[in-house]
């Protein structure tokens, strides 16, 4: 199964709202530090309501703990960047892909782009918008591949 990895996450209600995604669909969520809030604020538990339960949930303080942790498993990282090469619906996904997102503010820093072996993004119409919101990028991004991988029924 893929998991989502958010690096940097500055702004509770998105993660909160992706880690109510994550437990509707049994996806592990692996936080990457510094946060720009605290795992106990309240808006973060707020927006996840009472699915926190279900959450399989990781927090990395570094992306050094980060990298230590991927290193003992396997598969590839697949960073989700403005700067991607490739349309996210056209790439193909596998089993055990690793999905990065970056900051609201800053999408993924440069050490974290340089570790991905693919970049994809999400193909916008509009020239002016900078990006999506993160928790709808997650989404949009986790049900692809889940639908790529026959998850969905």
């Amino acid at each position: 199964m893929p998991r989502v990895v958010l690096v940097h996450p500055q702004i509770p209600p998105n993660t909160g709202n992706i880690a109510r995604t994550c437990a509707a669909t049994g996806t592990e969520l692996h936080l990457v530090g510094p946060l720009g809030f605290e795992i106990s604020d309240r808006y973060l538990k707020r927006a996840g309501l009472d699915y926190w339960p279900y959450v399989n949930l990781h927090f990395h303080p570094t992306v050094s703990d980060y990298q230590n942790h991927h290193q003992k498993h396997q598969g590839r990282l697949i960073g989700f960047s403005v700067r991607g090469t490739e349309s996210y619906v056209k790439y193909q996904f596998q089993e055990d892909d690793w999905l990065l997102f970056g900051s609201e503010t800053e999408g993924l820093p440069p050490e974290m782009l340089a570790m991905c072996d693919n970049l994809v993004y999400i193909p916008m119409t509009q020239p002016s918008v900078r990006s999506l919101n993160l928790s709808v990028s997650v989404a949009v991004g986790l049900f692809e591949v889940r639908r790529q991988l026959g998850y969905l029924s």
